[in-house]
């Protein structure tokens, strides 16, 4: 198995278990959740970019998460590209169902 493909189950069976730790992520929430503790991504663009994901629906899931308390912060939002930095919560605030899987 090439190193690219054994990233890429790392990071599916992350995502799985962060939907399994709160069901009520979707897919990409729990991605960006994900993305962001692996210092994968940093911004709804470079994400969506990454997964080959409309990054419209992106920035929808994004929002969502954004409204959850203590779940992922909004940093900066470009209003000519739409794209959005967002960053995960200080450890002693976080919140996200990306804790647990660190040791947290």
């Amino acid at each position: 198995m090439s190193e690219e493909a054994s990233e890429a189950d790392r990071f599916l069976a992350l995502v799985a278990a962060a939907q399994g730790r709160d069901n009520r992520l979707t897919s990409i929430q729990a991605g960006l959740l994900v993305g962001a503790e692996l210092g994968i991504a940093h911004d709804s663009r470079t994400f969506a970019r990454m997964l080959g994901i409309a990054h419209s629906l992106v920035l929808r899931e994004l929002n969502v998460l954004a409204e959850r308390e203590g779940v992922l912060q909004v940093v900066k939002r470009d209003l000519r590209t739409m794209r959005v930095h967002y960053t995960l919560p200080p450890r002693d605030e976080a919140k996200h169902p990306c804790a647990a899987s660190h040791g947290r």
